[in-house]
């Protein structure tokens, strides 16, 4: 069994004898002097150890965890929030005696007694939801450099005077499908150059311009969703005016947010007609699935994989995956929530007609305080009825791996 796998067990181990035992009994000791050796050999040649947890899967340093798939502790952990856990190698043993105590207690459903367990931080330990974890601000972005900003301002300053075809971003999107179906790798210099692109035919001769590709056909469904609710994602978090630093990172969370469907089988993508529970289930996956395979491929996706774990969650809890325990949704995720449904309703599928815009718009606002939020709701309704809508056609020669 791996270094990896040795802690983590020896976490679950500890975290077991806690309950059976009060603090300083000789057993509950034990298990933590050797969970802490155990951290120690994890520690011995690097700054920090860093794990993510999704679902029943465990994610270390960026690659999966194989002894741990299906491993009971995951699930418990990622159930009540603890979905990341950071480690420094300058940690103690009471340091992190101190950062088991506040696990079992929000496992137990008890609230934290430190202002460091408020936080979900117990420096040099640190442990929270994913979407607690993200480093610069809530979104976990970065500004963008003055030549990236001088960039763009120039190439929406060119593109004012053209049309708009997306007939290029169309088939990038249909390479990057290919590439993580079948090299499992997600190319992200093409996913930032087709939000990129997004971004700018936004903008039309100072007006908000909301360019959405036409489903031709129903395999093409995945990636002109794909691009659509890029587009939706980066109109809405504008008109909530977030920074534009957001305004990208939302983008590429949404063009993502379903990357997880391409570990689903084509014939229940595709299938015209209502699933089976079965089917249900599989597709019930790709959620985590999509945030897993974000975690495990690249670094710095940590948004990214929050939206497409989340953005099938619904206000109210339902839908899935499911919280065991309380939580709102990442902004990212609402914001995407809405723009997914919208363009879910507006496209034609196999098993029904696409509804209006007005129609879809409609079944939002009855769904807001329930299924959606109902502030980005709202707002996304203005900025759908305010700003122009571009119905782009899919190229003739387009072909779209879903």
């Amino acid at each position: 069994m791996s270094q990896a796998a040795t802690f983590m067990v020896s976490l679950g181990q500890c975290l077991s004898t806690m309950s059976l035992y009060p603090a300083g009994h000789p057993a509950r000791e034990r298990v933590v002097d050797v969970s802490y050796a155990r951290l120690a050999d994890l520690l011995s040649d690097v700054a920090y150890a860093e794990f993510s947890i999704i679902g029943d899967g465990v994610v270390y340093q960026g690659r999966p965890v194989e002894e741990l798939r299906g491993w009971d502790w995951a699930t418990r952990l990622s159930g009540v929030g603890i979905e990341r856990i950071e480690i420094d190698a300058d940690v103690t043993r009471d340091s992190w005696e101190i950062a088991l105590e506040e696990m079992w207690r929000q496992l137990n459903g008890r609230p934290p007694e430190t202002h460091d367990g408020r936080q979900l931080v117990a420096s040099p330990v640190r442990f929270g939801s994913l979407r607690l974890m993200g480093g610069e601000g809530e979104a976990g972005v970065s500004a963008p450099s003055s030549a990236e900003a001088e960039e763009q301002a120039m190439a929406e300053a060119e593109l004012s005077s053209l049309s708009i075809t997306l007939s290029e971003e169309i088939a990038t999107v249909t390479w990057i499908h290919e590439e993580v179906l079948s090299l499992d790798r997600i190319p992200m210099a093409e996913v930032e150059a087709v939000v990129g692109s997004l971004a700018i035919a936004m903008h039309q001769n100072q007006q908000m311009l909301l360019p959405l590709v036409m489903l031709k056909d129903f395999d093409q469904y995945t990636t002109t969703h794909a691009c659509n609710v890029s587009v939706l994602s980066m109109g809405l978090a504008e008109k909530l005016g977030l920074s534009r630093a957001e305004i990208r990172a939302f983008g590429v969370a949404g063009l993502l947010h379903d990357i997880g469907k391409v570990r689903i089988p084509h014939e229940i993508l595709t299938k015209p007609g209502r699933l089976t529970p079965e089917e249900i289930a599989i597709m019930s996956k790709h959620p985590a699935e999509g945030a897993r395979l974000l975690i495990e491929r690249e670094k710095g996706m940590q948004l990214a994989a929050v939206v497409a774990y989340e953005h099938h969650v619904c206000l109210d809890g339902r839908g899935y995956p499911k919280f065991h325990n309380d939580r709102g949704c990442h902004i990212a995720s609402r914001i995407v929530h809405v723009c997914d449904v919208y363009d879910a309703l507006s496209t034609n599928r196999p098993y029904r007609k696409p509804w209006s815009s007005e129609q879809s718009l409609h079944y939002l606002e009855e769904k807001a305080g329930t299924e959606v939020d109902p502030v980005i709701a709202s707002a996304f309704a203005e900025l759908v009825r305010g700003a122009a809508l571009a119905k782009i056609p899919m190229p003739e020669d387009a072909t779209v791996v879903t």
